[in-house]
């Protein structure tokens, strides 16, 4: 039986954000870490905004938890104030051992997920979410590969077979997997434009570069440009952040 994962959904939950609609139902298989989250300014300290703002956040955050156990899923709530959202979501990643964070867009009835393979996180990680999030749904789950360089179309192939053997094995029906390679353009581009037939985007993780910090890490790109729930699996976090912030 294929194990429940843990997916971080974070909520600035005193910045008037809220989960949009058909995201309950996109994690009922799930077990939901509900992060509710509020950025102070750095001269105020954490105990004070929590003196002053607590039982309105966590109304707020009791509020989402109905959302998510009405549509069946289990929910696990934190509030935090934090003087820094992107580092306490990273902590939150790994102190509750998320596999994914989810951006949640809105979306409908979810038919067709596409599922971006890049490389850069563990067939392992990768193959759990899908199976634990879509595995016992009737949806097609296309995993998707655009071919880099040195890399041949037979070499994405052979990529994209060894994860629907992984599937299988979890127990996903094999007549719901499809494979899709392609060759040119830039992998958010690509990704993004394909997304376009699909109501839901699973992605990895990518490892920060240069190029990632002028223009922004190409799963949150895809994430605001594609208009439905994207579901960014974290890398397995090596022995030298065990520590992190």
């Amino acid at each position: 039986m294929t194990d429940i994962p843990s997916i971080l959904v974070p909520v600035r939950v005193l910045e008037g954000e809220s989960i949009p609609d058909g995201v309950p139902e996109l994690l009922a298989d799930a077990n939901v870490v509900l992060l509710g989250y509020h950025v102070i300014p750095d001269q105020t300290a954490a105990g004070q905004a929590r003196l002053q703002f607590e039982d309105r956040a966590n109304r707020r955050l009791a509020e989402f938890r109905e959302l998510f156990e009405g549509a069946g899923a289990t929910v696990e709530t934190r509030l935090v104030f934090t003087h820094d959202g992107q580092q306490t979501i990273d902590r939150t990643i790994y102190e509750q051992d998320c596999l994914a964070v989810l951006a949640p867009n809105s979306t409908g009835d979810i038919e067709d997920v596409l599922v971006a393979v890049r490389g850069t996180v563990g067939a392992d990680r990768l193959t759990r979410v899908v199976a634990g999030v879509f595995g016992d749904r009737d949806v097609t789950v296309t995993l998707y590969h655009l071919v880099g360089q040195g890399e041949t179309e037979e070499d994405g192939e052979t990529l994209l077979d060894g994860l629907v053997e992984r599937l299988v094995g979890l127990g996903v029906d094999e007549d719901r997997l499809e494979t899709r390679v392609e060759h040119d353009g830039n992998a958010p581009d690509a990704i993004v434009g394909a997304a376009d037939d699909y109501d839901a985007v699973v992605m990895g993780e990518t490892d920060p570069s240069l190029a990632t910090y002028v223009f922004g890490l190409p799963a949150d790109q895809v994430a605001d440009r594609f208009l439905g729930p994207v579901l960014v699996v974290q890398r397995e976090r090596p022995a030298d952040e065990d520590d992190g912030a």
